[in-house]
């Protein structure tokens, strides 16, 4: 999940709960994966609600990764597919190499994968920006992401099966949440194509539908029915309302996105900071007729701020 300056001074390694390697980015004060594991995040999040199942051997899948970062959701996807005789085409979004050149000079993270599979294709990416074997083919895009997407757009538009989102934090990487780009992503999929997120805030994902796509939460946590918090968000043209991987938005959720919190991030024409989008988004919502986010919260018996 990375945003950020060059250099490698902003970032910090530490081992998530699964023992799988990661990195902290002091710049953004988050980490690149939840504290339960960054194995864990990339298999829960993207590789099982992929459903590679849905495919058949020979079969080629067009995927894009947004924020790189170490690689460890490429890497996991490609391990779970190879098997499955599942080939892929692949593109990445990245605008700092850091993360992958720190990955990939740590020995326990280089354990982590196969050497003909995930391991191969970081290695060719942080030394080539390419990535090509007899299990598919890819480019990594170096840059901004909201630049980046026109050329993965140019020849990807309608055709992904899969495009897994992972940039920091909304109210950190607005940038990269904001209604805009987040409807250049949804003009990559194809009709069955998904977009996959850990994020679970509201104006990503106002912003999902109004780019004419159905969304719906991952996973759940929390013992009280209705009132879970999910663990991201799948996205798509046509999508069944419950898998054994997601389920449709609760009561709680759907108010949210109706609430003040859904007011979407908006960056018309792709080139505004961080801090400039947020002050519009603060602006809109004092303006709005929408429902506070803290009487939603109050309703709902919530601690903390806008999601």
């Amino acid at each position: 999940m990375t945003f950020g300056s060059q250099g490698t001074a902003h970032l910090s390694p530490r081992f998530s709960g699964d023992g799988s390697f990661s990195l902290y980015s002091v710049e953004y004060g988050e980490g690149f994966h939840c504290r339960s594991g960054a194995l864990l995040e990339a298999q829960r999040t993207f590789v099982r609600p992929a459903q590679l199942e849905r495919f058949c051997a020979g079969e080629e899948l067009w995927v894009v990764d947004v924020c790189v970062g170490l690689g460890t959701n490429s890497a996991a996807l490609l391990e779970a597919a190879a098997p499955r005789g599942l080939r892929l085409r692949w593109f990445g979004l990245e605008i700092d190499p850091a993360p992958l050149a720190l990955a990939l000079a740590e020995p326990s993270f280089c354990a982590q994968w196969q050497a003909q599979l995930g391991l191969d294709l970081l290695r060719q990416l942080r030394d080539t920006s390419c990535w090509r074997s007899s299990h598919g083919q890819g480019q990594l895009h170096w840059g901004d992401a909201r630049q980046a997407i026109e050329a993965v757009l140019e020849c990807s538009a309608g055709r992904c099966d899969l495009v897994m989102l992972d940039a920091f934090s909304p109210r950190h990487c607005p940038q990269l949440w904001s209604q805009e780009f987040l409807a250049a992503l949804a003009a990559l999929l194809a009709p069955r194509g998904r977009l996959l997120t850990y994020c679970s805030a509201a104006a990503p994902r106002r912003s999902l539908a109004a780019a004419g796509l159905q969304v719906a939460a991952l996973g759940s946590v929390g013992a009280a029915a209705g009132q879970a918090w999910s663990q991201g968000t799948v996205a798509s043209q046509a999508l069944e309302a419950t898998s054994r991987w997601w389920r449709p938005l609760s009561a709680m959720e759907l108010e949210h996105l109706a609430s003040r919190a859904g007011e979407p991030y908006r960056d018309p024409e792709g080139q505004a900071d961080g801090a400039t989008i947020l002050a519009s988004r603060q602006r809109a919502q004092a303006l709005s007729d929408a429902e506070p986010a803290s009487a939603w919260r109050r309703r709902w018996g919530l601690q903390g701020g806008d999601r």
